[in-house]
């Protein structure tokens, strides 16, 4: 364990290499207010936090940067958060009024991306979108009828169903309000098991309607479960940590391009409470080192349906961009529970 001169030690150098970008020495810790150690203090205390594995020597005299693992320690014990000011809070709301799911979605990726200048991120959780809140039925034309079906999160999806009879209105309306009463917010794996017992007790038109109406239900929702943003991608070209390092960026855009190892570690995210900071390569997630990733899932009526983040170097204002996450995901949940 490290004692307390070690800790403050170790946070200064790394909220100085934030700031400055360079390794940091002995004597600019040693001229740090308030510390009041000398620079031969200072270096056999750099020793052994070196030998912890907490900070490392990139060139012979140089002095010092903070690891993976030192920036672990730092995010979880050693940082101080600022929450934003009522200002920034107002502002962020009125970046993510009341609207359809996906255009949230889609604000919320484009605004943690112009507020930290690195990449948002926002996903809607392919698992919780096998529920349905309720749908309706319309009369097209001759054999063929109009499902509505309007998932938790508000999105509405169309699907035309063929069916065997020409139903009157009055038919489809009573088949929607058996639906809707017996199966509303039920998991549709767990609705086609029910209506094989339940459907016995209905006319045999009605049972064949229903049974297509949740088939093409589920085909619908799973058609558009998987809602993936990344916005901002390119302003990480921008940030030198990053350029300057063209094996890491190419493994960063491959992530954004693949997708399947990021939608893991936001599935992940999901199921965690609050905010999640994965830093370097520790989430086995097939992350950059020099990427960090923070995340913080959002919920609709109290169930969390999905994910917002940022990714960006790993030298990043934690104390920043932490906040903005968690606010953002707030919010987003706000605006989708209004809808």
């Amino acid at each position: 364990m490290l004692n307390e001169r070690a800790k403050i030690l170790l946070k200064t150098l790394i909220e100085l290499y934030i700031r400055e970008g360079h390794p940091i020495g002995s004597r600019s810790l040693s001229k740090f207010p308030g510390l009041n150690l000398s620079p031969a203090t200072i270096r056999n205390v750099m020793v052994n936090l070196e030998e912890m594995g907490f900070v490392s020597s990139p060139h012979t005299s140089s002095g010092r940067i903070p690891t993976p693992l030192g920036y672990r320690l730092f995010v979880d014990t050693l940082l101080v958060v600022k929450p934003l000011d009522s200002n920034e809070i107002h502002h962020l709301e009125d970046q993510l009024p009341p609207n359809t799911p996906s255009r949230l979605i889609n604000s919320a990726s484009q605004l943690l991306s112009e507020l930290t200048h690195f990449a948002g991120i926002a996903v809607t959780s392919k698992h919780n979108n096998t529920v349905f809140r309720y749908i309706e039925f319309m009369t097209l034309f001759e054999k063929r009828v109009l499902l509505i079906i309007v998932t938790p999160e508000g999105d509405v999806q169309n699907r035309i169903i063929f069916t065997d009879k020409i139903y009157s209105q009055a038919e489809l309306i009573e088949a929607a309000n058996f639906i809707n009463q017996n199966y509303a917010g039920c998991a549709l794996k767990e609705v086609r098991s029910r209506l094989r017992n339940e459907l016995k007790k209905l006319h045999r038109d009605m049972s064949s309607l229903m049974t297509a109406a949740i088939e093409a239900s589920s085909e619908a929702i799973n058609d558009s479960s998987e809602t993936m943003v990344v916005a901002g991608e390119r302003r990480l070209l921008d940030v030198q940590d990053l350029s300057s390092n063209m094996v890491s960026l190419k493994e960063l855009f491959n992530l954004f391009e693949q997708k399947t190892a990021l939608l893991r570690l936001l599935e992940f995210s999901r199921k965690a409470q609050g905010v999640q900071v994965f830093i370097g390569g520790e989430s086995d997630m097939a992350t950059p080192n020099e990427v960090s990733v923070i995340t913080a899932p959002y919920e609709v009526d109290g169930k969390t349906i999905g994910t917002v983040g940022v990714i960006g170097p790993i030298r990043m204002a934690y104390e920043r961009v932490i906040p903005i996450v968690d606010v953002t995901a707030k919010l987003l949940s706000n605006a989708l529970s209004h809808h």
